[in-house]
């Protein structure tokens, strides 16, 4: 119990530094970006108190690595209109609670006419309940609109300064997920030929929980794309992270394959349905080769990853991927089958080859009446 404890404390505080060395870029471009941004608004600008310039640098580049120029734009746009309506209806009817409702109403209901954006709408709310509620000089609202044009700007210029590596991250959640399949995979192999419930069960759970890592992969890939954009240090990194955008469909697909694969591995198992072992060991050798293509993600962003080994991997389990593994076999093990070749087809796509010449790499499932078995074989 006391040992369980122990490497589960270690286990989080491994996570806890995971994390802290994920966010470390933007942490410094937070703190950096807010102290710039106070400085331009309180000393260069003038304002005394421009509070919202470092709250607009810190929200625009935030510790997410997606969408930071729409954030930014969001934020301008939602400070402008809660301190546009808020000194519309403050100036004609006031400040007190029926006003300070009717206030963020209106803030709200622009924001969401204008724009479907989160952040807009709750800053133009926030924007508004200060402007109502907060004693506020003459002329302090086109001031705070600046301040926040101010911190956006800032918010854009530290993310092209100080840059994350546009195709790095991507890769190591990409590489984060192939870790995942390819140990469910085996686990699930395992599981089917022991027969073994909790196995299979374990597996499916472990593949299940990556969608956070889907949405991760997807959100550093729109961060990398602005990164690419606006900071010229990474400008040449445009074609690395094309390349990698264009894998994120087919792993994803692979993801719910391989979540369909050991539901039905799952099923087989309850119900005591025993899987040839021949099939067994293709979803075992499928799990490796996923590992080799793992590999291949994590290869130097600045170098050609060698797609070659992945692919090689691949193909020798689309050879053996043969219709005669499931000759007088259940639904079951049909699905098992089907779900074992749509994955070799998706991570070859993630390898870089086209979708219609993957899929030509299988073995036909229906016989061909011109092709002897002894030339099928081969």
């Amino acid at each position: 119990m006391v040992a369980a404890a122990k490497v589960g404390t270690v286990g989080r505080f491994k996570a806890s530094n995971e994390r802290l060395r994920l966010s470390a870029i933007p942490i410094v471009q937070c703190a950096l970006g807010a102290a710039l941004a106070w400085f331009l608004a309180h000393e260069v600008i003038g304002h005394p108190e421009p509070f919202f310039a470092p709250t607009a640098a810190v929200v625009s580049i935030g510790i997410s690595f997606g969408a930071r120029i729409r954030r930014s734009v969001e934020l301008v746009v939602g400070v402008a209109v809660g301190i546009g309506i808020g000194d519309l209806f403050i100036g004609q009817v006031g400040t007190g609670v029926w006003q300070v409702a009717l206030v963020v109403a209106g803030a709200m209901a622009v924001s969401v006419f204008l724009d479907s954006g989160a952040l807009m709408t709750i800053q133009a709310a926030s924007s508004a309940v200060l402007i109502s509620t907060l004693n506020q000089a003459p002329g302090a609202g086109p001031s705070r609109m600046i301040d926040a044009l101010v911190g956006g700007l800032v918010g854009v210029l530290m993310v092209a300064a100080i840059p994350l590596h546009p195709v790095r991250r991507a890769r190591e959640h990409a590489a984060d997920v192939l870790s995942v399949m390819s140990k469910s995979m085996i686990l699930c192999a395992d599981g089917l030929l022991e027969q073994d419930a909790d196995k299979v069960h374990n597996a499916l759970s472990a593949v299940r929980a990556t969608q956070d890592q889907i949405d991760a992969l997807r959100s550093a890939l729109e961060g990398g794309r602005e990164v690419s954009r606006i900071s010229p240090l990474y400008w040449n990194s445009r074609k690395r992270l094309a390349r990698i955008r264009s894998t994120a469909d087919p792993l994803d697909n692979a993801v719910r394959n391989t979540r369909v694969l050991e539901r039905r591995s799952l099923t087989l198992v309850q119900d005591d349905e025993v899987l040839d072992p021949r099939l067994i060991a293709l979803m075992d050798q499928l799990g490796n080769a996923v590992d080799v293509v793992r590999r291949m993600m994590l290869a130097d962003p600045d170098e050609q990853p060698d797609q070659a080994e992945a692919a090689r991997a691949l193909r020798s389990v689309a050879k053996n991927a043969r219709p005669e593994l499931v000759a007088g076999a259940g639904l079951s093990a049909h699905v098992v089958f089907a779900q074992i070749r749509s994955i070799v087809v998706d991570l070859m796509v993630v390898c870089g080859m086209q979708r219609i010449s993957a899929i030509a790499l299988l073995p036909p499932t229906v016989p061909n009446p011109y092709v002897t078995p002894e030339e099928s074989a081969r």
